[in-house]
């Protein structure tokens, strides 16, 4: 199958599991808005986000080793499962001896200690939940990887109307529909793949743990440098002003999701050609004509999004969050150069090469938290979007640099100059007129010239899906 239409291909597939589970955030928000205060919001937010940092430090991001080993073609997906099995399960029992320091951990008047049986629950079934998924997408079950995406669609919805809507459980309610969420699809992966197949009890080589470790292990500090920057505000901000504010800019920030939406689809389809294309003749010209249509239709959504951030929020979230809007755009900007920032990171992927990887997340780190210090007390949560955004923009020129020792991605460094700059007009017209049908006619304006310049790699996605229908219609 030719290279485009093999990424079409599964970039499909993807979005039929990953369009489901990622548009039930905003489905959810109305119901979820108004079960929870924006208090119990924010500090359900930081229990999820906490759970999400620790989960890579216990199982040394082992799920990461799983997917890129198991993509080898002549490894053994047995050994490699396995492996990944017993690292998580070793890693949680060293995390069982740190209950109690972690116990004492709290951030004004929000502390981990109320909530350590949900969060050590949590964090087994997501880790479990993240290793399966990724070996079974490695193994080429990208059907089966879809379906749990719609899977824990539904059992996530049921989970919350029933612990919300029903029980009433508040905090406690949305953390355990998480859970029982990921459980279901636990069961799923194992049955409807048979993964105990692939669980050996003996012959599993220690070298070979050394090099699924060796490529895991350095990606820790990257993911945990990751969550710095995308989420160490939200625990500064509760800080700096409180939970209150952190709900509203939690709330804030499921809107960029939709941006988010059409990354991952793409992402989860491109990280298996970006292994599969590498090192062939054309892998320059591959990654650049992929890297620009990619681009070119990030700007486009993140353009239109800015447009109707208002409405969305006043759709998505109960009355009292609706004042959340007002930090969508920067966290727009922010969310579409963290898009392509994750599309260098599968050249690294490709290349198992994770040290570089890890330096530019932390040259974004440093500069993520020192901005979120000076900006978050003067400007409030806003100043937590601009520290994220810059952080994003630092990791995405220092990736663009670095990545050329191994592949030289041709960037047209004039057109996402201009596209960044469109971008940031929206959003100081937004922020500064706030209303009015001028805003909305400037608005209207650039949303067009942003079309406009991506006109091309708009048309060739459109092109290029079309013809992968057509030709499965006359199948």
């Amino acid at each position: 199958m030719d290279k485009y239409k093999k990424l079409a291909t599964n970039t499909i597939i993807f979005a039929i599991g990953t369009f489901s589970s990622k548009a039930l955030a905003f489905l959810l928000m109305p119901f979820v808005t108004r079960m929870l205060t924006t208090s119990d919001y924010g500090d359900a937010d930081l229990i999820q986000q906490t759970v999400n940092v620790l989960i890579p430090i216990v199982f040394l991001q082992i799920n990461s080793a799983a997917l890129r080993f198991s993509l080898d073609k002549n490894s053994d997906k047995g050994e490699v499962f396995t492996v990944g099995l017993r690292t998580t399960f070793i890693g949680f029992c060293v995390f069982l001896a740190l209950w109690y320091p972690i116990s004492l951990i709290k951030i004004k008047d929000f502390c981990l200690g109320d909530y350590m049986v949900q969060i050590y629950i949590f964090v087994l079934v997501s880790g479990i939940r993240q290793l399966s998924q990724q070996f079974v997408r490695g193994s080429g079950h990208v059907k089966t990887y879809a379906i749990d995406g719609i899977l824990a669609t539904v059992t996530t919805l049921a989970f919350n109307l029933l612990f919300l809507g029903v029980f009433k459980w508040g905090v406690n309610g949305y953390i355990f529909a998480i859970i029982a969420s990921d459980a279901c699809s636990v069961l799923f992966l194992f049955f409807t793949c048979k993964l105990w197949r692939y669980t050996k009890f003996r012959g599993i080589r220690m070298s070979s743990w050394g090099e699924m470790l060796r490529y895991s292990v350095p990606m820790m500090p990257t993911i945990i440098l990751w969550w710095i920057i995308n989420v160490s505000d939200r625990y500064m901000i509760t800080g700096f002003i409180g939970s209150a504010d952190n709900g509203l800019y939690t709330a804030a920030s499921k809107i960029p999701n939709f941006v988010i939406i059409f990354s991952t689809i793409f992402i989860d389809a491109w990280q298996l050609s970006a292994v599969d294309e590498y090192n062939n003749d054309d892998t320059e010209d591959f990654f650049t004509k992929v890297f620009r249509v990619y681009s070119g239709g990030t700007f486009a959504v993140a353009s239109a999004l800015v447009i109707t951030c208002q409405l969305l929020t006043k759709i998505l979230v109960a009355p009292s969050y609706y004042d959340s809007w007002k930090y969508v755009p920067i966290l727009i900007m922010a969310t579409a150069i963290s898009c392509h920032v994750n599309f260098l990171a599968s050249v690294y992927m490709a290349e198992k090469k994770n040290i570089m990887s890890m330096f530019t997340a932390l040259a974004g780190a440093v500069v993520n938290i020192g901005l979120n210090l000076i900006l978050i007390p003067k400007m409030g949560a806003n100043g937590a979007a601009i520290a994220t955004f810059a952080a994003f923009v630092v990791v995405f020129v220092t990736r663009c640099f670095d990545t050329k020792r191994f592949i030289k991605i041709r960037f047209n460094t004039p057109i996402i100059l201009v596209e960044v700059a469109i971008l940031a007009a929206q959003a100081v017209i937004m922020l500064y007129m706030q209303s009015g049908l001028v805003m909305y006619a400037l608005e209207a304006l650039l949303v067009v010239a942003m079309l406009a310049f991506n006109n091309k790699p708009i048309m060739e996605i459109i092109a290029l899906l079309k013809d992968k229908f057509l030709k499965r219609k006359k199948q």
